[in-house]
């Protein structure tokens, strides 16, 4: 038995379902809705290069580069937000960001 690409297919569709479950359930917590949106950037990344794959094109493969760049410097971002949430009210509680205006 040899994977093809409904089972890579089904497998993206099954990660980016449990993110968004994850996303919607957990409205509190920074962290897990960071790592929320990361598991919905792999599962889409998963797609790209199962496609590319199958179809003999490298075109996916590259944008995935791209892609994970941008999630890297969000990634970068997100924390840095973090880190001065939890410095100015020592909680990780994304209700508080509206607090932060200025």
């Amino acid at each position: 038995m040899s994977l093809t690409l409904g089972h890579f297919l089904s497998l993206g569709a099954i990660l980016f379902a449990l993110s968004v479950v994850g996303i919607f359930l957990n409205r509190r917590n920074l962290i897990v809705l960071l790592m929320a949106i990361e598991l919905m950037l792999l599962a889409v990344n998963m797609n790209f290069v199962a496609f590319s794959y199958y179809l003999g094109d490298m075109h996916g493969q590259v944008f995935v580069f791209f892609i994970l760049t941008v999630a890297a410097a969000e990634s970068a971002i997100g924390l840095a937000i973090l880190v001065l949430l939890f410095r100015n009210k020592s909680s990780i509680n994304v209700e508080e960001l509206s607090t932060l205006k200025g």
